[in-house]
């Protein structure tokens, strides 16, 4: 698949003043818990000297489509520390499973504080402390141009043999229009049968809702492949729902395992934006 068909470059980035015209409540939701069951404890863990939730907080806050970014957590101790850099933090069940149902919980929440319904939740894992704030505006704009969409999701290419086989790594296959036909965390597609060049992606965890697909997500049965692949989308998939996948050229990388919070940090340490936050 030819990656410059896919894109259009450079990006153009939808703005704030064209959200409002259309009445538009954007809120990016970063759901985060220390009881990760593949690196407990990785929220808070330290990089370049900011808890891993605040990089993906603050770089988060720097998106010009987001009118606002909370952290829902169920764990005072995420709570506590995004308030002491004047975050918003929104407290949730400590029973959620899945990140897009910790998301949904808080989105309610939300709206009563807010008095007013939102239109777009866009979920951000709390584990990208590399993310572009770009990626955020890249991921929103296929609802902007097609109000028929309900759910988009960013991927990347998996650019090495050991991440295409990282069990870490959720990879997906796409159909001709960039829907996602399957996630998975087996190496997909196959290349024992193929030895021509195989384009592999990942799915990047920037996923916006519009506001009532996220509830009626939050009400769907959880399924077996959903469960057995540990991939909240394939919820989505299983009960006849598409998800619009969107190439992103940006290369970020997460953190699933000490390892991996090794290599961010010492990628991080060149990072122009770490510069900009570390200093406010």
């Amino acid at each position: 698949m030819d990656l410059k068909k896919q894109v259009k470059f450079p990006y153009e980035f939808i703005g704030k003043e064209s959200l409002r015209k259309e009445h538009w409540v954007v809120i990016g939701i970063i759901p985060a818990r220390m009881a990760s069951t593949r690196y407990p404890g990785k929220p808070m863990k330290n990089i370049c000297g900011i808890p891993m939730i605040g990089h993906v907080y603050l770089r988060s806050k720097m998106s010009k489509v987001l009118d606002e970014v909370y952290v829902a957590t169920c764990d005072r101790q995420i709570r506590d520390y995004i308030y002491s850099i004047n975050g918003k933090a929104v407290m949730t069940s400590d029973k959620h499973e899945r990140a897009s149902d910790r998301a949904s919980e808080a989105m309610f929440k939300i709206e009563r504080n807010l008095k007013k319904k939102v239109s777009i939740v866009v979920m951000i894992q709390g584990d990208e402390p590399m993310l572009f704030p770009e990626m955020i505006g890249l991921s929103v704009k296929p609802m902007q141009k097609d109000k028929n969409l309900q759910i988009t999701n960013l991927m990347g290419l998996v650019k090495t043999e050991k991440e295409r086989l990282d069990p870490n790594t959720v990879k997906v296959v796409v159909d001709q229009d960039n829907f996602a036909l399957y996630y998975s965390r087996e190496a997909i597609p196959s290349g024992r049968k193929f030895k021509g060049v195989i384009s592999t992606y990942k799915q990047v965890p920037i996923i916006p809702f519009r506001r009532d697909f996220l509830i009626k997500f939050g009400r769907l049965t959880s399924m077996s492949l959903e469960r057995i692949e540990s991939v909240d989308m394939l919820r989505v998939l299983e009960h006849g729902y598409k998800v619009k996948m969107v190439l992103s050229k940006f290369v970020t990388f997460s953190v699933d395992t000490p390892e991996d919070l090794k290599r961010v940090e010492k990628l991080m340490l060149s990072d122009k934006l770490l510069r900009r936050y570390r200093k406010a």
